[in-house]
């Protein structure tokens, strides 16, 4: 993870081998963090529940659409480590899946607590808040993924600046 200063808001987006779906959160969303003049406040990245990738770039497929969508696509698939916890804000799971691994994973309940799904942030999604995995299907499940990575950003943009807002007010 990449060093910022204290107050920063930290998080961090999880799937299963962080080369689709938590690769392609994480990009979309620092997109929206940059755009909202917050880069220097609120830490991005990514990370997989498996190590199977580790040092590997995103699927092919993931920075096809994120590059044709006008994201960054730089990545290095990494393995999702409980002691992370303790210097994170938010870790954001793609399923439900990953979600309860998470939490399992998670240290103590506070940090079990710091694990929210994506979707959760879309105030759209209705039902299966699941992001489905895209690795065994065609582009269409890829360009899929994105339309709901973008769907719940805004959600999760607004949740970040009044996290923010409270750690300034403490």
């Amino acid at each position: 993870m990449a060093t910022y200063p204290e107050g920063t808001f930290r998080v961090c987006f999880v799937c299963t081998g962080n080369i689709c779906r938590s690769p392609m959160a994480e990009q979309v969303f620092r997109a929206y963090v940059t755009e909202a003049g917050l880069d220097s406040l609120v830490e991005v990245d990514s990370a997989g529940t498996g190590g199977w990738h580790e040092g590997d770039g995103a699927d092919p497929r993931t920075v096809a659409v994120l590059e044709e969508n006008g994201y960054g696509s730089e990545h290095a698939a990494r393995q999702f480590r409980a002691g992370w916890f303790a210097r994170l804000d938010l870790v954001i799971a793609l399923d439900e899946g990953h979600l309860r691994e998470l939490r399992r994973l998670a240290p103590t309940p506070a940090d079990a607590a710091k694990v929210r799904l994506l979707r959760a942030y879309d105030p759209g999604a209705e039902g299966d808040l699941d992001v489905p995995d895209p690795y065994y299907g065609g582009r269409d499940g890829f360009d899929a993924c994105l339309e709901l990575v973008e769907a719940a950003c805004p959600g999760l943009l607004s949740a970040v600046q009044g996290a923010l807002g409270e750690k300034g007010a403490a």
